[in-house]
Formats: structure tokens, C-alpha cells, sequence
């Protein structure tokens, strides 16, 4: 695709609730169009002065493969073979790849404007997604953003806190001492229903939550295929049951949307933000338009919260020391009682805040940030030219061993303040960084203490030692197959 520039007019508008702003055109899911602009592209990327960064030119099937299978190793083979700046051919496509803190720093802040999140292979995502956050640039997405802060605000985070114990404390007390289960699917569940009540003020029935979860699952399991079946189209692929899984999750978001529109009332939560919108023309926005934010804020808080919270769960039934050190803190600080606003802030449990970021060292959910380069760059000293695919990996940069000695251990001491003070900046990157820093952020993070502290107040889960486990990127890291633990008594 050709890149489109991101540098806009500033906005005129001071009211957050309009979108002034015209909506990019809808994504195609034409299989061969989207090959043969991607050709066209690189014909026209190498033709430019600048040259493709050295890497692997050529198509191989076993890089093709472990792009799926194993990225973490391919690509810090590459850094290790050709620096923080290369290039890998997957299919048809090559994709420049950026690994290190100073190539993140300039792709999240120092040069920003360089780069074109729509024209990134996130638009793979399209289909599911449409028009959401994380597939817009310029003056809408700045709008957009604008429109649904004040929901991700310090004071309004924790002004559901309650609601978010409330729903953890239910689930966590339904389970039992010898009991067996898959973690990842146990939070899967819950982090749709807190996103869905606390978040959007939608109140599904569990039935309903539980199917919108297991087709955000289905619809998002497309991408942990190997690339040929991930380009397939027609009855029985793995596209069309994605496509089938994104209908029943429609069926409960357009449905919410026309009840509130026939009631006359907005309602809570982020949805009732983007019903009370309006366009340029006063006009509420569309339908579509709201169903693609929606959509996209409850897919980045379910799944970044599924795969974090069995990660590190996972993490500490092989660290005994980490979490013996976890379940002190709990004990000593939160004495008989689940955890409060004010014990979520990230400064009132320190072991679980290092516990915590050091899972999300090992296992960044968005363990890549894609774009296309929109002019000629230098990238941590390696020219990058207009046009190209390129993706950061924070995934890659957290398993550097000169930023992270023994980099596969899991040790969250690293994350002590003097050892933290000694990474450069973009060394640390789980959420991204500068004007595109992921929205829910925040939001996350608390769900992720609450549900942390909850569960380490009330049992211990220990991985099931016959299970090994396997990494899929389906976009964001998870467990293949998810991931059995046995609870237990404290």
C-alpha cells in the first residue's frame, strides 16, 4: 500500500466530543490486491535511493516458519548477525525489523511523525478491528484519543476500582483446593466481564460475556497460523471462522449500541463517550465508527490481561523465592482484606509492582509495534527508506542481555529503582511510548494488581509440571492451548 503522510492541520475544534476530523476509508480484505500493492511497494521502495536494510533478502520457508513459531529466537539471531536494524522476507514481503532503545525512542518519540500506523501490518487486523486506535493516524486518531481520556484518567480508574474487586473476589471464590484449571481461559472470562461493566457499562448476562470471549479468542487465533493458512480465504479457512467469530461479537455490541440509541440515552462508560459524539456536521457518529473503538479497547484490555496475568502466575510457580517474597508483601500489607483504590496505585505494593513489570519484561503483550516509514530515516544508525514495512519489538529489546543480563530468568529485582534507573530510555517498552502509549494503560495495570493481590491473598496456583509451555503471537503473546494450574491451599 502506498503510505499516506500523518502530518495534519491542528485540530480547530475544542470540544472533545466532536470528530471533526474525516474517518480513513474502510479496509479492503481483497487477498490479491493486498499482495500485488505490496509488490508494487517494494518495487517501489527499492528503486529509492535508500536500500532495504542487509538481512534475509531471499524467501525462506524456515524463517517464514519460525516467524510464527519462534519469533523471539529469529529475530535476536538477525540482531545478533546483522544489528538493530534488518531486514526479514516473509512470503512476498519484506519486513524491516528495529530492535534496541535507540530505535524505539525514535519510532515512539524523537521521530514519530516518520511512520504510518495504518499502513503497518496491523491492518491485517482490519477485518476485526476496522477503523479502532490502533489502526488510525493523524487528526482522527488525535480526536478519537481525545474523546475517550478523561474515561482513563487517574481519578476515574479509581472510581471502579470496587466494581473491579468486586467482579475478581466472585470469581476467586469459586474456585476450590484441588482444583484444576486453565488459567489463561479462567482469565479470559473475567477480564471481559470487568472490561464490559467496568469499562464500557455494558451488563451481559455470563452466557453472553462468555461467548463474546471465546469469539474475540476464535477471531484473533487467525494470526498464530502459519502465514499460508493465515492468506486463505473461502469455506472452512481459518479467515472465514474468524470472520464467523466476529458476527457473534457484533451481535452483542451493535446490539447494545441500537438499545441505547432507542432508549435515547447514552448510558455509562466508554460507550456512552462515543454515543454522545458527533461529527463535524453535529451528526452522531456512526455506527461502525463506534462499534471499532469499542471493539478495539475490549480486545487490548481482555487480551493484555489474559496473557499477563498467566504469565506471571506461571512465572512464579517455578520462581519459589519471587513468589514467596509476593505473598509476604500481601500478607503484611493487605492483612484479611482484598485491596482498595489506594492500594493499586503502584507505589503502595512495590514486590508486586517489580512482580508485575517484570512479566511484562518476559512477555510484552504487544510484543511488536508495526508501521510504515513514510520518508527516508536513520534508525539507530541505519538508513531505513520511505515506503518500507518496519516493526519494533519490545519483546526482542526486553531479552537483550547487555539491558537484561540472564535475560530468561525471571527476576523482578531487576526492576529495584537503582537497577530501573540505569535502563536508557526505550529499553522498557510494554505499552509503547510517546503520543501513541496505549490508552488503557493504566486501566490495566490496576486490573492486574487487583487481580494479583486477590488471588495471592486467597490460594497458590502451581503450573502443571506435564504442560510445557508454548508461545503463540495471535497478535499478542499468549499460551498455545492455554495453560493448567492446580490450586491449592495457602
Amino acid at each position: 500500500m502506498s503510505p499516506t503522510p500523518t502530518a495534519e492541520a491542528p485540530d480547530r475544534t475544542t470540544d472533545r466530543r466532536r470528530i471533526t476530523a474525516p474517518p480513513p476509508r474502510p479496509y479492503h480484505n481483497r487477498l490479491l490486491q493486498g499482495i500485488a500493492e505490496d509488490a508494487v511497494g517494494e518495487v517501489r521502495t527499492r528503486r529509492g535511493r535508500v536500500p532495504l536494510p542487509a538481512g534475509s533478502m531471499a524467501f525462506s520457508a524456515r524463517n517464514t516458519h519460525a516467524a510464527v513459531a519462534d519469533p523471539l529466537r529469529l529475530l535476536l539471531e538477525h540482531y545478533e548477525r546483522f544489528g538493530p536494524v534488518f531486514t526479514i522476507r516473509t512470503l512476498h514481503d519484506p519486513l524491516v525489523w528495529a530492535i534496541g532503545p535507540e530505535a524505539n525512542h525514535q519510532i515512539l518519540v524523537s521521530e514519530f511523525d516518520a511512520f504510518s500506523w495504518r499502513e503497518g501490518r496491523y491492518r491485517d487486523l482490519g477485518p476485526l478491528l476496522g477503523n479502532g486506535m490502533l489502526n488510525i493516524d493523524g487528526a482522527y486518531h488525535r480526536q478519537m484519543r481525545g474523546l475517550m481520556l478523561p474515561a482513563f484518567h487517574r481519578e476515574q480508574v479509581a472510581s471502579i476500582v470496587d466494581r473491579m474487586v468486586a467482579e475478581g473476589v466472585a470469581a476467586a471464590d469459586r474456585l476450590r483446593p484441588g482444583d484444576t484449571i486453565d488459567l489463561y481461559h479462567w482469565t479470559r472470562d473475567l477480564a471481559l466481564r470487568i472490561a464490559l461493566r467496568a469499562l464500557a457499562g455494558i451488563e451481559a448476562d455470563s452466557e453472553h460475556e462468555h461467548e463474546a470471549a471465546e469469539a474475540f479468542e476464535t477471531a484473533l487465533s487467525i494470526h498464530g497460523r502459519t502465514p499460508l493458512l493465515q492468506v486463505l480465504r473461502g469455506p472452512g479457512t481459518p479467515y472465514a471462522r474468524a470472520m464467523r467469530a466476529r458476527d457473534r461479537l457484533d451481535a452483542l455490541i451493535l446490539g447494545e449500541i441500537e438499545r441505547r440509541r432507542r432508549a435515547g440515552d447514552p448510558g455509562p462508560g466508554v460507550l456512552g463517550m462515543l454515543l454522545e459524539a458527533t461529527d463535524g456536521e453535529g451528526e452522531p457518529l456512526p455506527r461502525d465508527a463506534v462499534r471499532d473503538q469499542l471493539v478495539t479497547l475490549l480486545f487490548a484490555g481482555h487480551d493484555t490481561t489474559t496473557a499477563t496475568l498467566t504469565f506471571m502466575f506461571y512465572e512464579l510457580g517455578r520462581a519459589t523465592g519471587a513468589r514467596a517474597a509476593l505473598e509476604e508483601e500481601i500478607d503484611a500489607l493487605l492483612p484479611g482484606r482484598d485491596p482498595v483504590a489506594a492500594d493499586l496505585d503502584g507505589k503502595a505494593l512495590p514486590v508486586l509492582e517489580r512482580t508485575l513489570e517484570e512479566t511484562l519484561r518476559r512477555y510484552p503483550p504487544a510484543w511488536i509495534g508495526p508501521r510504515r516509514v513514510l520518508r527516508d530515516v536513520t534508525l539507530a544508525g541505519v538508513p531505513v527508506p520511505a515506503g518500507a514495512t518496519l516493526n519494533y519489538s519490545s519483546w526482542a529489546t526486553h531479552h537483550l542481555p547487555h539491558l537484561y543480563p540472564d535475560p530468561l530468568a525471571f527476576d523482578p529485582d531487576r526492576f529495584l529503582p537503582d537497577n530501573r534507573a540505569q535502563l536508557p530510555k526505550g529499553a522498557y517498552v510494554p505499552f509503547g511510548g510517546g503520543s501513541r502509549m496505549c490508552l488503557g494503560k493504566r486501566f490495566g495495570e490496576t486490573e492486574l494488581r487487583a487481580l494479583t493481590a486477590i488471588l495471592v491473598r486467597r490460594l497458590r496456583l502451581e503450573p502443571d509440571p506435564a504442560r510445557t509451555l508454548r508461545i503463540t503471537t495471535t497478535p499478542t503473546l499468549g499460551p498455545v492451548g492455554g495453560l493448567r494450574f492446580r490450586v491449592r491451599e495457602r
